[in-house]
Protein backbone atom coordinates (compact mmCIF):
# COMPACT_ATOMS: atom_id res chain seq x y z
CA UNK A 1 0.00 0.00 0.00
CA UNK A 2 1.16 3.67 -0.32
CA UNK A 3 1.33 5.21 2.82
CA UNK A 4 0.18 8.73 3.43
CA UNK A 5 3.48 9.69 5.29
CA UNK A 6 6.80 8.23 6.77
CA UNK A 7 6.25 10.21 9.62
CA UNK A 8 4.01 10.18 12.93
CA UNK A 9 2.81 13.18 14.14
CA UNK A 10 0.90 11.40 16.70
CA UNK A 11 3.32 12.46 19.86
CA UNK A 12 3.20 10.61 23.24
CA UNK A 13 2.71 12.32 26.59
CA UNK A 14 6.15 10.88 26.88
CA UNK A 15 7.91 12.86 24.49
CA UNK A 16 7.46 16.01 26.85
CA UNK A 17 10.96 14.85 28.63
CA UNK A 18 13.81 15.28 26.19
CA UNK A 19 15.47 11.48 25.47
CA UNK A 20 18.66 12.10 27.17
CA UNK A 21 16.99 13.18 30.44
CA UNK A 22 17.97 11.56 33.45
CA UNK A 23 14.98 9.40 33.28
CA UNK A 24 16.08 7.65 30.38
CA UNK A 25 18.96 6.77 31.51
CA UNK A 26 17.37 4.70 34.40
CA UNK A 27 15.37 3.20 31.71
CA UNK A 28 18.18 2.37 29.92
CA UNK A 29 20.36 1.18 32.64
CA UNK A 30 17.38 -0.83 33.82
CA UNK A 31 16.97 -2.41 30.47
CA UNK A 32 20.18 -3.50 29.81
CA UNK A 33 20.36 -4.84 33.47
CA UNK A 34 17.27 -6.77 33.33
CA UNK A 35 16.74 -6.86 29.98
CA UNK A 36 13.60 -4.90 30.08
CA UNK A 37 11.94 -2.02 31.41
CA UNK A 38 8.36 -0.39 32.51
CA UNK A 39 7.54 2.97 31.32
CA UNK A 40 4.17 3.88 32.85
CA UNK A 41 1.62 6.35 30.81
CA UNK A 42 3.65 6.26 27.83
CA UNK A 43 0.03 7.16 25.66
CA UNK A 44 -2.57 9.19 27.49
CA UNK A 45 -6.33 8.41 27.70
CA UNK A 46 -7.14 9.94 24.11
CA UNK A 47 -4.39 8.61 22.35
CA UNK A 48 -5.60 4.81 23.92
CA UNK A 49 -9.17 5.76 22.80
CA UNK A 50 -7.59 6.10 18.97
CA UNK A 51 -5.41 3.28 19.39
CA UNK A 52 -8.51 0.98 19.67
CA UNK A 53 -11.18 2.85 17.68
CA UNK A 54 -8.23 2.49 14.84
CA UNK A 55 -8.35 -1.51 15.86
CA UNK A 56 -11.73 -1.86 15.77
CA UNK A 57 -11.60 -0.66 11.96
CA UNK A 58 -9.23 -3.06 10.67
CA UNK A 59 -11.60 -5.83 13.36
CA UNK A 60 -14.90 -4.70 12.09
CA UNK A 61 -14.37 -3.28 8.60
CA UNK A 62 -11.15 -4.80 7.00
CA UNK A 63 -10.31 -8.12 8.09
CA UNK A 64 -13.79 -9.71 6.51
CA UNK A 65 -12.64 -8.08 3.10
CA UNK A 66 -9.23 -8.60 3.41
CA UNK A 67 -8.46 -12.63 3.68
CA UNK A 68 -4.83 -12.16 3.59
CA UNK A 69 -4.13 -10.24 6.43
CA UNK A 70 -2.22 -12.94 8.97
CA UNK A 71 -4.50 -13.32 11.67
CA UNK A 72 -4.64 -15.99 14.79
CA UNK A 73 -8.10 -17.28 16.83
CA UNK A 74 -8.39 -18.99 19.59
CA UNK A 75 -10.86 -21.25 17.63
CA UNK A 76 -10.31 -20.30 13.90
CA UNK A 77 -14.88 -20.89 13.91
CA UNK A 78 -15.35 -18.12 16.37
CA UNK A 79 -14.30 -14.90 15.17
CA UNK A 80 -15.08 -13.51 18.22
CA UNK A 81 -12.00 -15.45 19.72
CA UNK A 82 -10.02 -12.84 17.80
CA UNK A 83 -6.42 -13.41 19.29
CA UNK A 84 -3.91 -11.62 16.84
CA UNK A 85 -3.43 -9.33 14.13
CA UNK A 86 0.08 -8.78 12.19
CA UNK A 87 1.28 -6.67 10.26
CA UNK A 88 -0.79 -3.56 11.07
CA UNK A 89 1.75 -1.50 9.70
CA UNK A 90 1.33 -2.62 6.23
CA UNK A 91 -2.31 -2.40 6.35
CA UNK A 92 -3.16 1.48 7.57
CA UNK A 93 -1.24 4.24 7.05
CA UNK A 94 -1.88 5.46 11.28
CA UNK A 95 -0.23 2.37 12.58
CA UNK A 96 2.51 2.98 10.09
CA UNK A 97 2.86 5.73 11.25
CA UNK A 98 2.90 4.86 15.01
CA UNK A 99 6.11 2.50 13.48
CA UNK A 100 8.24 4.90 11.85
CA UNK A 101 10.25 8.10 12.78
CA UNK A 102 7.68 7.57 16.14
CA UNK A 103 8.14 8.27 19.74
CA UNK A 104 8.24 4.68 20.00
CA UNK A 105 11.30 4.45 17.57
CA UNK A 106 13.18 6.86 19.56
CA UNK A 107 13.10 4.62 22.73
CA UNK A 108 13.96 1.57 20.77
CA UNK A 109 17.06 3.56 19.56
CA UNK A 110 17.63 4.76 22.92
CA UNK A 111 17.91 0.84 24.23
CA UNK A 112 19.52 -0.71 21.98
CA UNK A 113 22.26 2.10 21.10
CA UNK A 114 21.86 2.14 17.99
CA UNK A 115 19.33 3.36 14.67
CA UNK A 116 16.51 0.37 14.38
CA UNK A 117 13.84 -0.98 11.75
CA UNK A 118 10.63 -1.48 11.83
CA UNK A 119 9.49 -4.47 11.51
CA UNK A 120 6.11 -5.24 12.51
CA UNK A 121 3.28 -3.73 14.47
CA UNK A 122 0.53 -6.37 15.97
CA UNK A 123 -2.07 -6.61 17.67
CA UNK A 124 -2.45 -9.08 20.90
CA UNK A 125 -5.70 -10.33 22.51
CA UNK A 126 -6.26 -12.48 25.21
CA UNK A 127 -10.29 -13.17 24.86
CA UNK A 128 -12.25 -14.09 27.83
CA UNK A 129 -12.41 -17.60 29.37
CA UNK A 130 -10.85 -18.92 26.15
CA UNK A 131 -7.24 -16.54 26.15
CA UNK A 132 -4.71 -19.34 26.25
CA UNK A 133 -1.50 -18.67 27.98
CA UNK A 134 1.53 -17.55 25.87
CA UNK A 135 4.45 -19.54 26.54
CA UNK A 136 7.77 -18.76 27.68
CA UNK A 137 10.01 -18.47 24.82
CA UNK A 138 12.62 -15.95 23.46
CA UNK A 139 11.43 -13.74 20.47
CA UNK A 140 15.34 -14.21 18.93
CA UNK A 141 14.37 -18.06 18.39
CA UNK A 142 11.63 -17.26 16.20
CA UNK A 143 13.90 -13.81 14.73
CA UNK A 144 17.10 -15.93 13.80
CA UNK A 145 18.58 -12.14 13.52
CA UNK A 146 22.79 -11.60 14.56
CA UNK A 147 23.48 -9.79 16.37
CA UNK A 148 20.48 -10.38 18.97
CA UNK A 149 19.78 -6.44 18.67
CA UNK A 150 16.07 -6.58 18.52
CA UNK A 151 13.47 -5.25 20.94
CA UNK A 152 9.62 -5.28 21.21
CA UNK A 153 7.61 -2.91 22.79
CA UNK A 154 3.93 -3.79 24.12
CA UNK A 155 1.37 -0.87 25.09
CA UNK A 156 -1.38 -1.95 27.05
CA UNK A 157 -4.34 -1.12 25.67
CA UNK A 158 -6.94 -2.14 28.39
CA UNK A 159 -6.24 -3.07 32.44
CA UNK A 160 -3.87 -6.47 32.57
CA UNK A 161 -3.03 -7.97 35.32
CA UNK A 162 -3.27 -11.83 36.62
CA UNK A 163 -6.73 -12.82 36.32
CA UNK A 164 -6.35 -11.98 32.61
CA UNK A 165 -3.27 -12.52 31.44
CA UNK A 166 -0.66 -9.85 32.37
CA UNK A 167 2.75 -10.50 30.85
CA UNK A 168 6.16 -11.91 32.98
CA UNK A 169 9.68 -11.96 32.28
CA UNK A 170 12.96 -13.39 33.76
CA UNK A 171 14.68 -10.98 34.99
CA UNK A 172 18.18 -11.00 33.92
CA UNK A 173 17.63 -14.19 31.51
CA UNK A 174 19.06 -12.04 27.77
CA UNK A 175 22.38 -12.13 28.92
CA UNK A 176 22.15 -15.71 29.40
CA UNK A 177 21.62 -17.77 25.85
CA UNK A 178 19.15 -18.78 24.05
CA UNK A 179 17.55 -21.89 25.74
CA UNK A 180 16.08 -24.46 24.35
CA UNK A 181 12.74 -24.66 22.57
CA UNK A 182 10.50 -26.83 21.07
CA UNK A 183 6.58 -27.38 20.25
CA UNK A 184 4.13 -25.72 21.93
CA UNK A 185 0.81 -26.54 20.40
CA UNK A 186 -0.33 -22.66 21.01
CA UNK A 187 -1.92 -20.79 18.40
CA UNK A 188 0.59 -17.82 17.80
CA UNK A 189 3.47 -18.96 19.67
CA UNK A 190 4.38 -22.18 18.27
CA UNK A 191 7.64 -22.91 20.40
CA UNK A 192 8.11 -22.72 24.07
CA UNK A 193 11.10 -22.96 25.96
CA UNK A 194 11.17 -26.98 26.94
CA UNK A 195 12.86 -26.88 30.65
CA UNK A 196 10.83 -23.43 31.57
CA UNK A 197 10.20 -23.13 35.48
CA UNK A 198 13.44 -24.32 37.10
CA UNK A 199 14.30 -22.97 40.25
CA UNK A 200 16.35 -20.44 38.51
CA UNK A 201 13.42 -18.99 36.42
CA UNK A 202 11.09 -19.22 39.19
CA UNK A 203 12.92 -16.68 41.39
CA UNK A 204 14.03 -14.14 38.75
CA UNK A 205 10.43 -14.28 37.72
CA UNK A 206 8.42 -10.62 37.78
CA UNK A 207 5.00 -9.79 36.46
CA UNK A 208 4.12 -6.35 35.23
CA UNK A 209 0.00 -5.63 35.41
CA UNK A 210 -0.35 -2.63 33.72
CA UNK A 211 -3.06 0.54 33.06
CA UNK A 212 -4.07 1.62 29.43
CA UNK A 213 -0.81 3.85 28.19
CA UNK A 214 1.75 1.92 29.82
CA UNK A 215 4.34 0.50 28.06
CA UNK A 216 6.55 -2.55 28.46
CA UNK A 217 9.46 -2.71 26.53
CA UNK A 218 12.13 -6.26 26.42
CA UNK A 219 15.45 -7.84 24.64
CA UNK A 220 14.45 -10.26 22.24
CA UNK A 221 16.53 -12.78 24.15
CA UNK A 222 14.18 -12.02 27.32
CA UNK A 223 12.60 -14.69 28.51
CA UNK A 224 9.39 -13.74 29.25
CA UNK A 225 5.46 -15.15 29.40
CA UNK A 226 1.92 -14.64 30.25
CA UNK A 227 -0.64 -15.76 31.41
CA UNK A 228 -4.13 -17.12 30.70
CA UNK A 229 -7.48 -15.35 30.99
CA UNK A 230 -9.44 -16.72 33.32
CA UNK A 231 -12.16 -14.10 33.54
CA UNK A 232 -15.47 -14.42 32.90
CA UNK A 233 -16.28 -10.75 30.50
CA UNK A 234 -12.68 -9.13 30.25
CA UNK A 235 -10.33 -9.32 27.16
CA UNK A 236 -6.48 -8.86 27.39
CA UNK A 237 -5.23 -6.20 24.31
CA UNK A 238 -2.18 -4.30 23.43
CA UNK A 239 -0.15 -3.25 20.70
CA UNK A 240 3.40 -4.74 19.85
CA UNK A 241 5.53 -3.22 18.05
CA UNK A 242 9.35 -5.13 17.04
CA UNK A 243 12.24 -3.08 15.71
CA UNK A 244 15.73 -4.55 14.86
CA UNK A 245 18.69 -2.66 14.78
CA UNK A 246 19.84 -1.51 11.59
CA UNK A 247 23.20 -3.97 12.23
CA UNK A 248 20.85 -6.77 12.09
CA UNK A 249 21.47 -9.28 9.87
CA UNK A 250 19.53 -12.72 9.35
CA UNK A 251 20.87 -15.50 11.00
CA UNK A 252 20.60 -18.73 7.85
CA UNK A 253 22.17 -21.26 9.72
CA UNK A 254 20.01 -20.54 12.65
CA UNK A 255 16.94 -19.51 10.09
CA UNK A 256 17.45 -22.98 8.76
CA UNK A 257 18.05 -25.21 12.00
CA UNK A 258 14.31 -23.16 13.01
CA UNK A 259 12.61 -24.13 9.63
CA UNK A 260 13.58 -28.28 9.69
CA UNK A 261 12.82 -27.72 13.39
CA UNK A 262 8.88 -26.15 12.36
CA UNK A 263 8.89 -29.08 9.71
CA UNK A 264 9.85 -32.45 11.97
CA UNK A 265 7.05 -30.57 14.39
CA UNK A 266 4.62 -30.54 11.35
CA UNK A 267 3.72 -27.04 12.22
Amino acid sequence: MTHETGQSNYKTSFNRQSMNSEKMDEFKAAFEQDGYVFIPGFFNTGQIAEVNRQLDHIIHDVLPARPDIRVAYEDQNDPQTLKQVLDLNEHSDFFHGLMVNSDFTRVAETLLGEKVIGKNVEFFNKPARVGKETPPHQDAYYFSIKPKQAVTLWLALEDVDMENGCVSYVTGSHTKGMRTHGRSKTVGFSQSIVDFGTEEDMASLVSFPAKPGDLLIHHCMAVHTAGANTTDSRSRKALGLVYWGESVTIDTEAKEAYMKSLQAQKI
